[in-house]
Order: C-alpha cells, then sequence, then structure tokens
C-alpha cells in the first residue's frame, strides 16, 4: 500500500524512498572494489599488512565502513581478493617489461635492470608485505601459496625465457634464479651507508655472474676491473 500524508500522524517525517540495491556484478560495484583493492596494495606497500587495516582502507578508498562491508564482509575476504589482485598487476608489469625490451639490449642486463625498478613498485612492495607478514600467520601463508605458485611458475616458463633469452636446464634455471632472490632480498634491505653505491656494485656483480652463468662473453671474472 503507498504512503499518503493522510495515513501518517501529523507531524511524522515521510522515511525516504529505499535506494535500488547495487548488483554485486554491476559496473558501479566493479569499479567501487578495485579502489578498494588499490587502496589495499598501496596500504600494505607503505604501512605493512597489520597497520593496513580494513577501517584505513576504506578512508583511503573514501567509503563508508558499512560500504566497505558490503564489498568485503571480513578481513579475509578483503585480503584474498587483494592477492588476487596484487597477482594480475604483478604478471602485468612482468610482461610489460618483457614486451618493452629494446632490440639491442642485452637479455640478462635489461632483466636484471627490469626486475630491480619492479620491485620497487606498489604491487611488488605490497605483496612482500603480506609474504614478510606470512611467516608468521599461518593463514596468510596458506592464502599466498598460490599467487607464489604462479609466479615461481610465470619465471620458470615462458615470460622468464621472453625477457631472459636463457635456454632451459638446471644451469640456465640457476642463471634467473640467482638475479630474482637476490634482488628480492636486496629490496628488503636497509643499507645504511652509501646505499647507492653498494647497490650498483651488487647489481653489476649479478649482472656478471649471470653472462658467466650463461657463458656469454668472455668475463669470468665476478668483481670488473677497476
Amino acid at each position: 500500500m503507498t504512503d499518503t500524508v493522510l495515513d501518517r500522524p501529523a507531524g511524522e517525517v515521510p522515511s525516504p524512498p529505499p535506494q535500488p540495491r547495487v548488483r554485486a556484478d554491476s559496473p558501479k560495484s566493479h569499479r567501487t572494489r578495485a579502489r578498494i583493492l588499490d587502496a589495499a596494495a598501496r596500504l600494505f606497500a607503505e604501512l605493512g599488512y597489520a597497520g593496513a587495516t580494513n577501517a584505513r582502507i576504506a578512508e583511503a578508498a573514501d567509503l563508508t565502513r558499512g560500504a566497505m562491508l558490503y564489498h568485503f564482509a571480513a578481513r579475509e575476504d578483503l585480503v584474498t581478493a587483494a592477492i588476487a589482485h596484487l597477482q594480475r598487476r604483478r604478471t602485468a608489469l612482468f610482461q610489460e617489461a618483457a614486451a618493452a625490451r629494446p632490440a639491442q639490449a642485452d637479455a640478462s642486463d635489461y632483466a636484471i635492470e627490469s626486475y630491480w625498478r619492479l620491485l620497487h613498485t606498489t604491487p611488488f612492495r605490497a605483496f612482500a608485505e603480506l609474504e614478510a607478514a606470512a611467516r608468521t600467520d599461518a593463514w596468510l601463508a596458506q592464502a599466498l601459496r598460490p599467487a607464489q605458485e604462479a609466479f615461481d611458475r610465470a619465471q620458470l616458463g615462458h615470460d622468464a625465457e621472453h625477457l631472459l633469452q636463457a635456454g632451459a636446464g638446471a644451469r640456465f634455471q640457476a642463471s634467473r634464479d640467482l638475479p630474482r632472490f637476490l634482488l628480492e632480498g636486496l629490496a628488503r634491505a636497509t643499507l645504511a651507508d652509501d646505499a647507492e653505491g653498494r647497490t650498483a656494485r651488487l647489481l653489476e656483480v649479478v649482472k656478471r655472474a649471470v653472462h658467466a652463468l650463461n657463458r656469454k662473453g668472455p668475463a669470468q671474472d665476478l668483481w670488473p676491473d677497476a
């Protein structure tokens, strides 16, 4: 029955008409979810996993707590979606770097320089923060495992070969693993003194080590002559 003025007691303020509920798969809903996940990635990178609370993420996404809960009712729901979001962004950045390699560039040197830059982007920094927190959080470690395995398979497969142009086999895989894991560790380290110079020297040593593993060129000495 339609509410009319005659049906209400004198002085009663009518309730606003109910607003249509936004469908979870509507374009607006997708945009809102993307905004939340972008904010989560940024805050994970800046504040760490514990510091990036759901309330802070909602504020960064310019949403009310209720709107946030509509899209992600629990912390676990948000984190699971954020991991998938970060994995898509990391993979896309990796593929973009591979596609942008100049024809004249040395493949392994370019790959090392590119990965070092990628490690300082928000998706990679955020994922690293989640991995650090997962060392003492069993649920988070389990939630991260599929994304870690997928990214590792990408490093083993076509994406890495396109970026590095290295061959198959254990030696060539070592030439990919060495820079990857050394650079990931270096990105998380704090070099208190002469950070820029020490980093540049380490990157040069890594390049020479990869060349030696790939047997590219005459240089076998890891330390370049002054």
